[in-house]
């Protein structure tokens, strides 16, 4: 099957979390390494806390944003 007849890959941005995406995919970090997920759906890590960055391990639930003062 050719690329451009493959469905196009969904990304579903979370309010407070990770984004979901749909796989499987590979994900090519800044450094080069390559990480391969064979899930049905992946999440990404979006706020950098994850011990497992750049895949979301749920760090994100321990310190929540708070709204901005004003």
């Amino acid at each position: 099957m050719t690329a451009s007849a493959r469905e196009p890959r969904r990304v579903i941005f979370t309010a407070d979390g990770p984004a979901l995406v749909e796989g499987p995919l590979e994900v090519v970090t800044a450094d080069g390494r390559t990480l391969r997920c064979d899930r049905f759906t992946v999440a990404l890590c979006l706020c950098r806390r994850s011990a497992d960055y750049p895949l979301c391990d749920t760090s994100h639930r321990k310190r929540r944003r708070t709204a901005p003062e004003d």
